[in-house]
């Protein structure tokens, strides 16, 4: 025998129960597990100011899902003695309030467990940030919606901007009024869905003055403090931007969701990079202008090598402040090819714009060792690429961008030094050693040939001093940019030999000397 029921109110899946009974007995079968409950939805009408339509939307679409067939309830409303608001109430059916005492006085909150009691499809439930009145079954009523909701019912609500805890004391700032009720942003941000129940500074205040909001005794002290043109203006755009906010959240989940990783040109987001050279700080105002046109948002990217060692230029702290005082944001990503941690962090903020700095390079230099703004305009793909010539960032370095691959401190004279040592020395030293080798044994030649790793350290104290003193840079400075490299102990596991550099100069000549004479020693020595 099969029983079927199904609940039309909460369009919930047909609950089937079997059983197998027989006229010889009455032992029920086991019954199939039910389904788990699913949670209701929420929708949030969220307002600049109190007045712009939030309570008449609510009931508008309650009335219209009635017209559909949903089996709807108001769980509380507050209409304020608005004439228009209260007929929007029309038919639909009120969950009677639940009066408590307090402090000798009646007042009425939602009764919670009538409307779980009675278990409609939609629950409309006004103002979200309430408080209630102690003694209830919750402190605010964002919490009984959440009872509501995980009893599947759905429920729809409304709440003001200035009621988000993040932006209290903003508008707090610009009204001069506090609102002590508040609510956790997450609790809307969570929200299935957010309208903005909008209206211009003017349209508010002519219905105000028509007496469609507060009493009539009350207008003239609201339009001169509250709901003054430019405190409306304001909590308009915190409640646009705040919305704004979340749509871009959202519309980042769906990209991420879909595997969508081209940039939407749905809002400017200028990218530029920070490398510590002098000429970032104009780069950076550069960059700051064009988000600034285009009513954008500003984002800064130092790129750091994989290995954690600091490449030669200065410390990016400065325009970093530089960058936040100009609006914008400071952001850092790894990567030993710097054109592709670019555009790959471009690609992830749905960036529409990137600012590099024009490199002074010599062609043999782009050659053989490539260029990073070459590639990363072969990269970009629909990002447009802005490159900001030496001249006009005020420049007075060889390149804006970092290097493709910084491994060393070394300056550009010592390098080339190196290039031409390990070019040239090896022929050289083969000629060298060709008339002598009836005399030198083997030992010492493969000496000669072989390419020592010698690792010279110093105390990390004693390097913060050298720092301070050679170079003048601060302590905290000096300890940060170390902590950047690599670590004593992995320059030591990677080296043949160690030399501890605590003293002079002299004192290193000599402990370089002595490894020398005992390594020629040891090549000499009989096997």
């Amino acid at each position: 025998m099969v029983h079927r029921q199904e609940d039309l109110r909460t369009n919930a899946a047909p609950l089937v129960t079997v059983s197998t009974r027989s006229a010889s007995s009455e032992t029920p079968a086991p019954a199939l597990p039910a389904a788990p409950r699913r949670r209701g939805t929420l929708r949030v009408y969220l307002g600049a100011a109190p007045g712009v339509g939030k309570t008449f939307a609510m009931l508008n679409e309650g009335r219209r899902r009635k017209e559909r067939g949903t089996d709807v309830v108001v769980g509380y409303v507050e209409t304020h003695g608005r004439s228009h608001t209260a007929e929007q109430l029309g038919d639909l059916e009120v969950v009677p309030r639940k009066v408590l005492t307090y402090r000798g006085a009646a007042l009425e909150e939602m009764d919670l467990d009538a409307v779980l009691a009675r278990r409609p499809a939609v629950a409309l439930v006004d103002e979200l940030a309430h408080t209630n009145v102690p003694g209830s079954k919750h402190a605010k009523r964002w919490e009984d919606v959440n009872e509501l909701l995980d009893a599947g019912i759905d429920v729809i609500s409304t709440v003001n901007i200035q009621h988000l805890e993040s932006i209290n004391d903003v508008v707090e700032r610009i009204t001069g009024v506090r609102q002590r009720e508040t609510l956790p942003d997450q609790i809307v941000r969570a929200a299935d869905q957010i309208e903005l129940v909008d209206m211009t500074p003017e349209a508010l205040r002519r219905r105000m003055a028509h007496g469609n909001i507060y009493a009539p005794e009350k207008i003239d002290a609201a339009l001169a403090n509250y709901f003054r043109p430019g405190n409306l203006a304001a909590l308009r755009e915190l409640a646009l931007l705040w919305v704004a906010d979340r749509v871009d959240d959202a519309l980042e989940e769906y990209r991420e969701r879909h595997g969508i990783t081209e940039p939407w040109e749905t809002r400017e987001r200028v990218v530029v990079a920070i490398t510590g050279a002098p000429s970032t700080d104009a780069l950076v105002r550069r960059a700051a202008r064009i988000a600034q046109r285009a009513h954008g948002e500003l984002l800064g990217v130092h790129v750091r090598s994989d290995d954690g060692l600091v490449g030669q230029g200065d410390t990016v702290d400065h325009q970093r402040r530089l960058l936040e005082e100009m609006g914008g944001t400071y952001h850092e990503t790894a990567g030993n090819d710097i054109a592709a941690a670019l555009v790959e962090f471009a690609r992830a903020e749905n960036a529409t714009q990137l600012v590099l700095g024009a490199s002074r390079r010599s062609r043999v230099a782009e050659l053989t060792r490539g260029s990073v703004i070459n590639r990363v305009v072969r990269l970009s793909g629909p990002i447009d690429v802005h490159v900001i010539s030496q001249e006009a960032a005020g420049d007075d370095e060889d390149r804006v961008v970092p290097r493709v691959r910084r491994r060393v401190t070394l300056s550009p004279r010592r390098r080339l030094f190196a290039w031409l040592t390990a070019v040239a020395g090896l022929p050289v030293l083969t000629a060298v050693l060709v008339p002598m080798r009836g005399d030198v044994g083997l030992p010492t030649i493969l000496l000669l040939y072989l390419v020592l790793v010698v690792v010279v350290a110093a105390p990390e104290e004693l390097r913060v001093q050298r720092l301070a003193r050679d170079r003048g840079m601060p302590a905290e400075e000096a300890r940060a940019r170390m902590a950047s490299q690599a670590t004593d102990e992995q320059r030591r596991a990677a080296a043949d030999v160690v030399l501890v550099n605590d003293g002079t100069p002299d004192d290193l000549r000599a402990k370089v000397d002595a490894l020398w004479a005992d390594r020629i020693a040891g090549s000499r020595s009989p096997r």
